[in-house]
């Protein structure tokens, strides 16, 4: 069986657009030519990169900017964009507008970002959200209800967490529930150098929420502080290891991206530093791009020991094979092919699904051994 299983059909129309776009669509890696793993051996890891990726179907379902692409249950995708403020679903290869968050005020940056089913969707039917609001960045759960006809709609919109600095960048903006059950958030400085390494304000931090949104019991700085993490520029991708270990995707300056395990408490060292200088008191990120034209980590994804993340201005997916806590050398696929991609999530069937940014229009790439 292949890294990914097959996936499911989704319509004449994408067969012959996925016939049309096959002959170009095989990604084969290639290591990056400035890119390092810090600290660290270079030995591949027990789980290293497929020898190729290939586009098992590219949906053009007419996308303005998306920004997050979630899964229900059955397998049906949620996309947010972050101009329009519109949730739309895609299902057997269409799309549709499942309704228009309240709320959001789009500008620079900002906008509908984050999307999060609940962890137990199948009971109380949240959909989470991270958005840009008039003076804050915030987050939101709205009810998800479908009719026997299989159309979905959104509910009234219920804040459940404000105060999130913004800015026309730096917003942060990715949200996603732990295996703990608790909602984890990426914030940004919003060009405020001074929030990242005060533990006390909101920007430049991974925050952990219960789903009502209130500081998680346990957390580092205290039972009333949703602070997790700190030092942080703009947090863009968030997920979990098969042993539950916390990686974190970042936007660096114009130097240094990076990929960083997260510790409960840790000091990540922006503005201070980047990268992994070694500096006594902070955490060396485990990957860093010193090139930010080749990355631009966004949306970010862990399937069999190996964490793969879109890259905006890089305009390629890259793959990082993980041991244990360390990470090994960053292979690239499909280099400038399908311009600027902005979020990696694995769909229900255990196919990989890549959503492009700023296209005009935008597409889903499905993605196969």
């Amino acid at each position: 069986m292949g890294r990914f299983p097959a996936v499911r059909r989704v319509g004449l129309a994408c067969a012959i657009a996925t016939i049309l776009t096959l002959t170009a669509g095989t990604g084969s890696p290639s290591s990056p030519g400035s890119a390092a793993t810090p600290g660290g051996s270079s030995s591949p890891a027990s789980h290293g990169p497929p020898n190729s990726l290939r586009v098992e179907h590219k949906l053009d379902v007419g996308l303005q900017l998306p920004w997050s692409v979630t899964f229900l249950p059955d397998g049906t995708a949620l996309v947010s964009e972050r101009d329009s403020g519109l949730v739309k679903s895609i299902r057997d290869g269409r799309a549709a507008t499942v309704g228009q968050l309240q709320g959001v005020v789009p500008g620079g940056e900002g906008g509908l970002l984050g999307l999060a089913l609940s962890p137990t969707f199948e009971t109380d039917h949240w959909l989470y959200a991270y958005f840009t609001a008039s003076n804050d960045n915030r987050i939101a759960r709205v009810k998800l209800s479908g009719d026997s006809g299989g159309s979905l709609a959104l509910g009234a919109t219920e804040v459940v967490f404000s105060g999130i600095p913004k800015a026309s960048t730096h917003n942060g903006g990715r949200i996603r529930f732990g295996p703990d059950g608790l909602l984890y958030v990426g914030t940004g400085d919003s060009q405020r150098r001074d929030q990242p390494q005060d533990p006390s304000a909101l920007g430049g931090k991974i925050l952990r929420l219960t789903p009502e949104g209130h500081p998680a019991p346990g957390n580092p700085f205290g039972n009333d502080n949703p602070v997790y993490s700190y030092g942080h520029r703009n947090v863009q991708g968030l997920a979990w290891d098969s042993a539950g270990r916390l990686w974190a995707s970042e936007f660096g300056p114009d130097v240094d991206d990076e990929l960083n395990l997260i510790t409960p408490g840790g000091n990540y060292g922006w503005p201070t530093v980047t990268g992994a200088p070694g500096r006594r008191g902070f955490i060396d990120a485990k990957v860093v791009w010193p090139s930010t034209s080749e990355a631009s980590p966004s949306g970010l994804e862990i399937v069999d020991g190996v964490a793969y993340t879109g890259a905006l201005r890089g305009q390629r997916l890259w793959a990082v094979p993980l041991e244990a806590e360390a990470a090994g050398t960053p292979v690239a696929y499909f280099t400038g092919q399908y311009g600027r991609l902005r979020d990696v999530a694995r769909a229900p069937d255990g196919s990989l699904w890549v959503v492009s940014n700023n296209q005009n229009p935008d597409f889903a790439l499905i993605l196969g051994p």
